[in-house]
């Protein structure tokens, strides 16, 4: 019998604790964050008061309520199947499954990321069509059909199969190959992955879902490559997406790498704003780019997956990883089938559960770089005419104007409206 200090159950009662913590956590905050907008759902701030109809408010906090209260339930089923892979064993019985079938080679190991991928987004697509065909219909902002949606789930399941797979053949290979530094090479993979896909993504992959189409607005062209020229920066082209055809929902973003980045509009946006608005809200994303937003998030993206792969090199190697998560690594065929995947996916799924607590401090320095930028845009472009494109999409976007304070501080990313606008007016020409 296990000592009650032993490292694989000081894990599993650190992890539960984990766990349970977290969820308390995001059930206070979620429950705050309803009672919140509820009790100033009936009047709207006086910040906003003759830009913004009760109605557009009540509807806000309508969408707002619906939505954390959902967000509640996939919260607590999440939870639930994360304690069913893990501590209940169902990660175990699956792996056993396979390696009675296949033995203990890589097809083994493929086959049980495989059908963890598979198993797993099965059991999300009851809360993935509730989302849709509910909540966001319910609301105006679905523009999906049955058909589109399932059309879409059909194509990104190919793609993840057809990307994914050789990625994660390549990185079990050299967990096994590569010697005790196997984590530094295959994170090496990874960057050079993810770099080659900020040019594959926009060209190869993000048409299959949707249609990029030049930007046939000569007068808009016009101004925003003027704009991005006294702004130092160069584009591949300016595209207009149509993402109209899944939701009514509004953006705007740059994508690719160097100098073959693209500009891209959503056709809802260009419906939304005017050509002054668009200029304002695309100086905000040059803003990001000024500052070197973009870049310090992938060097910070980059750094905690070497730390993340570093870390599991170690773990890998021990009995106790896998054992207080339920899990018992394999012992058995000449010496031992790998554990290689078993490894991965249970640091997939134990690391989040941990790092929910940092959630805060990274919301606190994607709000600051959003100040940033919205300060950039204010010199570059108009002030006013920011001031009122972030007015429309939050209207159009049915964005609350009264979020709970501390609900806020831990997720929003982009600053609150009212704090926003309120940071815009002071900063400085």
């Amino acid at each position: 019998m296990p000592s009650l200090l032993s490292p694989s159950l000081l894990l599993t009662y650190a992890f539960a604790a984990a766990l349970v913590l977290g969820l308390l956590l995001k059930g206070w905050l979620a429950t705050r964050q309803i009672r919140h907008v509820a009790q100033h759902r009936g009047a709207v701030p006086d910040a906003f008061a003759g830009h913004v109809a009760l109605a557009a408010h009540q509807r806000a906090a309508d969408y707002t309520i619906a939505k954390t209260r959902f967000g509640m339930l996939e919260m607590a089923f999440a939870a639930a199947v994360l304690l069913g892979w893990t501590l209940l064993g169902g990660l175990d019985t699956l792996n056993a499954a396979l390696l009675g079938w296949l033995g203990g080679g890589m097809a083994q190991q493929l086959a049980l990321l495989t059908a963890f991928a598979l198993i797993s987004g099965l059991l999300d697509l009851p809360l993935q069509w509730w989302q849709t065909f509910v909540i966001e219909q319910r609301f105006g902002f679905n523009q999906m059909t049955p058909r589109l949606w399932l059309a879409d789930l059909v194509k990104s399941t190919v793609v993840g199969a057809v990307i994914g797979l050789p990625l994660a053949a390549l990185i079990l290979w050299l967990m096994r190959a590569a010697g005790p530094l196997w984590w530094l090479w295959a994170w090496g993979v990874l960057v050079l992955f993810n770099l080659v896909m900020m040019v594959v993504y926009p060209l190869w992959i993000a048409p299959l879902f949707n249609r990029f189409q030049p930007l046939e607005d000569e007068t808009l062209k016009e101004r925003v490559g003027t704009l991005m020229q006294r702004c130092g920066f160069t584009a591949k082209g300016f595209f207009v997406m149509d993402g109209s055809r899944r939701s009514a929902h509004a953006n705007a973003y740059f994508t690719g790498l160097g100098h073959a980045k693209r500009v891209v509009f959503f056709d809802t946006l260009l419906r939304q704003l005017s050509p002054d608005e668009v200029q304002a809200v695309l100086a905000h994303e040059l803003g990001h780019f000024r500052h070197k937003h973009v870049l310090r998030r992938m060097i910070g993206l980059f750094a905690l997956t070497l730390a993340g792969f570093a870390l599991l090199g170690w773990l890998a190697t021990r009995g106790w990883f896998y054992t207080g998560l339920g899990v018992q690594p394999n012992l058995t065929l000449d010496g031992g089938a790998p554990n290689d995947a078993l490894a991965l996916l249970l640091f997939t799924l134990a690391a989040p559960v941990f790092t929910v607590f940092i959630t805060p401090l990274l919301a606190q320095l994607s709000r600051h770089d959003e100040f940033q930028a919205d300060a950039y845009a204010a010199r570059q472009a108009s002030r006013a005419d920011l001031r009122s494109a972030l007015l429309k999409l939050y209207q159009d976007n049915a964005s609350t104007l009264t979020p709970d304070p501390a609900y806020a501080r831990f997720y929003y990313s982009h600053p609150p409206a009212s704090e926003r606008l309120a940071h815009l007016a002071t900063a400085s020409p």
